[in-house]
């Protein structure tokens, strides 16, 4: 659906990765581009450079309202609160902004695979584009997808072919901004409470996914976890046709486990894919990523064989329940994604006994107490570190064996060192954010990471 900018301003504000791709693709589109960023870093100005370079107008440090709303576009990067002031003021002006995936959209030249949800979002859109590719389609993937493992939306309407499928993961932030975004296939992994330090309610950051409904009709297509009542109630009244994925067998069109056997039922006709057993991604919760995936694709029009030709070969991502190494029967795994307690949940009953559990991280006021059960279930002991450190341990000690860790990350890996014995898996899965610490999760899983390597090296083994 693409449209010309010629002529036409377009205001970003933000210069990460999204604003920067936004940035390039509406100069191509013949846009007269100006970029706003109130960071002066280095980063900052490297990309402020680079743009210039090819003609783009940046200015760091605080925003000029008055030049932003001049635009008769302004894009907003994922990382902009709508709680900052610049975006306060123009929603008080009542002057509308997009989100960077809805500005690339109007320039695809293709149908798009959205995938939203709270958790297992990256791990299902990468699954579904190693499904299509296996099966010889074009595949352009990115959005949400962070880590340097894709591109922004932006970058991929950049590209000169037609993709068979763009496949795009979406976050509350980016589908708060769509207009036009209309998925052929959409798909919602799950949900739960999450970024309630962005939102003032669960039911306002559920509204923002909503958003992915925006433009339904009758030839969308959706694909929904099974067994979340939430999402049931988020899709009334959404036009489309409807399909289900759920460990459990279901009556209805979708995917699910027949004794251990990885299935997809569409239109009568029963498709057997692979067994459970040949998953090799760590975590129970994968297999419903595996499914949701595998039912998105078979409707994308993959063959059976290169979705179990792809799964088998493909890798479990980087900080997503992702085994580091295993040293004197100890096994380390690093799960540092999960920044909520839904997501720590699914970490620890990935495992079936003998965890040693890292939680912590910034303390943004959540209860504790969900962890409880699956932490005993899972004979489970815990260190409790960072800045929601005292908090953890204050309500878990009375129901299960938990330290708290005070100082540094490295007095927390030199604890688990000492706590840790030969039968244990020790995971870091906070339930937190990483930013009293580090710069985001990603930093966190890599440190983990090296002094799990260290410490094995200073053992001798």
């Amino acid at each position: 659906m693409s449209r010309s900018l010629e002529g036409q301003s377009v205001a970003i504000i933000g210069l990460g990765a999204s604003g920067i791709a936004a940035a390039k693709l509406a100069l191509e589109q013949g846009g007269k581009v100006y970029v706003s960023e109130v960071r002066t870093d280095k980063a900052a100005c490297t990309g402020a450079s680079q743009l210039r370079q090819i003609g783009v107008e940046v200015e760091l440090g605080p925003h000029v309202q008055r030049k932003i709303a001049s635009a008769e576009t302004i894009v907003v990067s994922p990382g902009i609160s709508p709680n900052t002031r610049v975006i306060r003021e123009l929603t008080n002006n009542g002057i509308s902004t997009i989100s960077e995936p809805e500005f690339a959209f109007r320039f695809f030249n293709g149908p798009l695979i959205a995938v939203t949800g709270t958790n297992g979002k990256t791990t299902t859109a990468m699954l579904i584009a190693q499904f299509l590719k296996e099966d010889g389609q074009n595949v352009a993937l990115g959005g949400n997808v962070g880590g340097g493992l894709a591109p922004p939306a932006s970058e991929l309407a950049l590209g000169e072919n037609s993709p068979s499928w763009y496949v795009l993961e979406l976050s509350s932030f980016q589908l708060s901004g769509i207009v036009d975004l209309k998925p052929a296939i959409g798909v919602l992994t799950n949900l739960a409470p999450d970024h309630l330090d962005r939102y003032e309610s669960v039911a306002s950051y559920y509204c923002d996914k909503a958003h992915i409904f925006d433009n339904a009709d009758e030839h969308s297509r959706w694909i929904l976890n099974g067994d979340d009542t939430d999402l049931e109630d988020l899709i009334q009244g959404v036009p489309g046709e409807r399909f289900y994925f759920s460990e459990k067998y279901t009556d209805r069109e979708g995917a699910y486990l027949e004794s251990d056997m990885l299935t997809v039922e569409l239109t009568g006709s029963k498709y057997t894919i692979i067994d459970k057993e040949a998953v090799t991604l760590i975590g129970k919760h994968n297999v419903q990523n595996v499914l949701a995936a595998a039912l998105t694709a078979k409707l994308a029009g993959a063959e059976c064989s290169s979705i179990s030709t792809g799964l088998k070969e493909f890798s479990a991502l980087p900080h997503r329940t992702q085994k580091v190494v295993e040293s004197n029967g100890i096994v380390w795994v690093n799960d540092s994604k999960a920044t909520n307690i839904t997501a720590t949940i699914s970490g620890i009953t990935s495992f079936d006994s003998n965890l040693l559990i890292l939680l912590g991280g910034q303390d943004k006021g959540q209860d504790f107490s969900p962890l409880i059960r699956p932490l005993k279930e899972n004979n489970s002991k815990v260190l409790a570190f960072g800045e929601s450190g005292i908090r953890l341990h204050d309500q878990l000690k009375d129901e299960v064996r938990v330290r708290w860790v005070k100082g540094s990350f490295e007095n927390l890996m030199q604890s688990a060192s000492e706590w840790a014995e030969s039968g244990d898996t020790v995971l870091l899965s906070p339930a937190c954010p990483s930013f009293d610490m580090f710069t985001d999760y990603e930093q966190r899983g890599e440190r983990f990471c090296h002094l799990v390597k260290k410490l094995v090296e200073d053992s001798g083994d």
